[in-house]
């Protein structure tokens, strides 16, 4: 998970402070010298770093601090603010034009993943009910132009391409085709290089110079850590970004990249890619990630997603058969299917707060979901709509037809119970109902399938 190593020390540290009944600069200070080690080893510029630490222990030494009740939690609000801070206070949307077509310059190095991440974009803005456009500009890298076509069919955008083309004569031929057709948002996916160098830029500025973008986005891979610091502050000297889109989120990132871009070129991060479907890309968020960072969730986001999966219709229909006590094995298949479309289960439960301790030695096997949805289909539509006239017999044909045990068939029907008795808790507890209670699927995602771990917290 991204970010974990960083949270785990920085919860290490504040552990300290909390077993302190009042703190003493010293405590502070102390604290904020493991805080520093920890942004470090995350790969944190080291000037971004100490100059964060400066500013918390400036913040904190002081008498509304140290003779508040709770001195430790203060700290950590502190700790908070100053990391929002850090990387960019709020979101930053997209730029619009004043005349369409809006020209977003997608740049970067070659396999940071710009291509994709252009299609990702694309893709976000259709769902805003945009109508993207995305022009092939890379006529170097072999294959570039069918991938682009590729994942532009997959996201149901169209792909200007001419071939191997000049690439300014490319872009500028692509904004007049964008104007005629109602296009609003051109999305230029631009060469790269293993390295930066003065063609790479040299051609940048060509056509940066002649289609006047209204966004120079540069994409970078979070995972490279404080190098792709470097290559956004190079990319900027030269082109003058607008913003930066990081890209695996969803890996084992140690935080480097996302809490120095913006602290060393000035410029925010204005989206995250999140995972490999063309769906995982999120509006960065500074105080989320913050929250994220300090294990304290990330609810919000979590529940955008689950908005962008079930519809009004879908919601209101849900809670009706909850409220009249109809929510049967049809249902409990829907809500898996969308909580797979969400995504990686592990990141989706790292964001409810105090799971992601929870999480850290939990594995999660996504085939599980592919053996439940087997389990149900195997059964006739009177069982899905009537679980309870299931006797031995029934499940030993469902099991032989789906090739799984009885076990797995008995363990299924129990987590449908306890699914069934946890909404029933939640219709009691909520007097209007509500999109999906609170638009999480599930209501909150119980017996989540394929998790097992120490402890053993998570059934199925």
């Amino acid at each position: 998970m991204a970010f974990e190593g960083l949270s785990e020390k920085l919860a290490a540290s504040f552990k300290k402070l909390r077993n302190k009944g009042k703190l003493s600069e010293a405590d502070v200070k102390e604290a904020m010298r493991e805080v520093r080690l920890a942004l470090l080893e995350a790969d944190v510029n080291y000037k971004v770093a100490k100059d964060f630490t400066t500013r918390v222990v400036e913040a904190a030494v002081g008498a509304k601090v140290m003779e508040s009740l709770t001195p430790a939690q203060m700290v950590i609000k502190i700790v908070k603010e100053q990391l929002t801070d850090l990387m960019g206070g709020e979101a930053a949307g997209l730029a619009r034009a004043n005349r369409p077509p809006c020209v977003i310059l997608m740049c970067g190095l070659q396999g940071s993943g710009k291509t994709t991440h252009s299609a990702k974009l694309a893709k976000m803005l259709k769902s805003q009910g945009r109508r993207p456009m995305l022009v092939a500009c890379d006529i170097y890298r072999p294959a570039a132009i069918d991938q682009l076509k590729v994942v532009g069919e997959k996201a149901g955008v169209p792909v200007f391409a001419i071939g191997t083309e000049n690439p300014v004569k490319i872009a500028k031929a692509a904004i007049a085709h964008a104007k005629d057709h109602g296009n609003d948002y051109v999305i230029l996916d631009t060469a790269g290089r293993l390295h930066i160098d003065e063609q790479l830029m040299a051609e940048l500025k060509d056509i940066r110079a002649n289609c006047e973008p209204a966004e120079i986005l540069l994409v970078v891979d979070a995972m490279t850590g404080q190098d792709a610091v470097n290559v956004a502050s190079s990319f900027d000297e030269a082109l003058g970004i607008t913003g930066v889109i990081l890209t695996k989120l969803d890996g084992d990132t140690r935080g480097g990249a996302a809490l120095s871009v913006r602290a060393v070129t000035g410029k925010p991060i204005k989206f995250a890619g999140t995972g490999e479907k063309l769906e995982d890309l999120e509006v960065f968020h500074p105080d989320r990630m913050a929250s994220r960072i300090l294990g304290m969730g990330d609810v919000m986001s979590l529940i955008e997603k689950a908005e962008q999966q079930v519809s009004e219709k879908e919601a209101e229909e849900l809670a009706r058969k909850l409220r009249e006590d109809r929510f049967d094995l049809n249902d409990m298949l829907d809500q898996f299917r969308q909580i797979q479309k969400m995504g990686d289960i592990k990141s989706m439960l790292g964001m409810i707060p105090g799971m992601s301790k929870q999480l850290k030695d939990v594995d999660i096997d996504p085939r599980q979901f592919a053996r439940i949805e087997a389990i149900i289909l195997s059964m006739t539509p009177a069982e899905r709509s009537k679980p309870d006239i299931m006797n031995p017999s029934r499940k030993r044909r469902i099991a032989a037809g789906c090739g799984q045990r009885v076990e797995d068939v008995n363990r299924l029907l129990k987590q449908y119970d306890s699914m069934r008795q946890m909404m029933k808790q939640l219709k009691k507890m909520s007097k209007k109902g509500g999109k999906g209670f609170g638009g999480f699927p599930m209501g909150g995602f119980p017996g989540m399938p394929g998790m097992g771990g120490k402890g053993g917290r998570f059934p199925f």
